[in-house]
């Protein structure tokens, strides 16, 4: 009974209940989300942030286009090139930062509507800390404009 009394078994008690209490508040998301998992974003057509960041993809995808094809053949024709529409899905996981996935909508210049697969991370802390990670052609049928 002394054992439970001495100052290192209160800390030892102590930081096994808060270890159970962060586990079981902010470690959980809901259920069957893990801690680092993604998270489906709610109402993705109206969220600013999330369509700042689509429009961000498809300008950085262009700007990456423009610089290889002057590059290969030594002119700045920007054939290929994008006109975002809307993001029409969205999750994100928070990583060092927030990381965004993102179904991007956007026309191409001979007038089709495509959509694109975008992964953007985002630190908060830092000023202008957007970087596109991918933008390719979707894979997914599923998409739900």
């Amino acid at each position: 009974m002394a054992l439970l009394n001495s100052p290192a078994a209160k800390l030892a008690i102590v930081t096994v209940l808060l270890s159970l209490l962060v586990a079981t508040t902010s470690g959980y998301g809901g259920p069957g989300q893990m801690v680092g998992g993604r998270t489906d974003i709610e109402d993705v057509k109206t969220n600013k942030e999330v369509q700042e960041l689509g429009q961000f993809s498809v300008e950085e995808h262009n700007r990456s286009l423009i610089r290889t094809l002057s590059r290969r053949a030594g002119n700045g024709g920007a054939v290929g090139e994008l006109k975002f529409s809307e993001v029409v899905e969205a999750q994100k996981q928070v990583v060092s930062g927030i990381k965004y996935y993102l179904k991007v909508s956007a026309v191409a210049k001979s007038g089709e509507q495509r959509v694109f697969d975008s992964v953007v991370v985002v630190k908060p802390w830092m000023q202008n800390s957007r970087e596109l990670l991918n933008f390719a052609p979707s894979t997914d049928r599923d998409v739900h404009f």
